[in-house]
């Protein structure tokens, strides 16, 4: 289960527990109507302290098909965790995803928010 919050142009995403591909479903229901609207996204913020996992193969593709169709739409990814894989991560997408991908620490959730919304 994954708890979504919307503001002015950017969502953000909690996990409360290993991803599914029914988690990527209800963030594309929430965020494609707006970029239908506006043609992008400003940014999604994902905050978990440490990276829940997936709950299997199917969750995974799910994951990296959700990355494929929305990585040009989305201008901004704030990756708020204190999970060591985030440390790296924003050099590996960086190869892969057309949006800004930066880490904060979990507790700089704040700082994030006004990183993302600054675009």
């Amino acid at each position: 289960m994954v708890r979504i919050s919307m503001f002015y142009n950017y969502f953000v995403i909690e996990p409360q527990g290993p991803l599914t591909k029914e988690d990527f479903a209800a963030i594309a229901d929430r965020v494609d109507p707006l970029i239908a609207n506006k043609g992008t996204l400003g940014g999604l913020i994902v905050r978990t302290r440490e990276f829940p996992g997936w709950e299997s193969l199917g969750d995974i593709i799910a994951h990296f098909r959700f990355v494929k169709n929305h990585h040009r739409l989305i201008k901004k990814i704030a990756l708020v965790t204190d999970a060591k894989i985030a440390e790296v991560f924003p050099v590996i997408v960086d190869h892969f995803v057309k949006a800004e991908v930066k880490h904060f620490a979990f507790n700089d959730f704040d700082e994030a928010v006004e990183w993302v919304a600054e675009g």
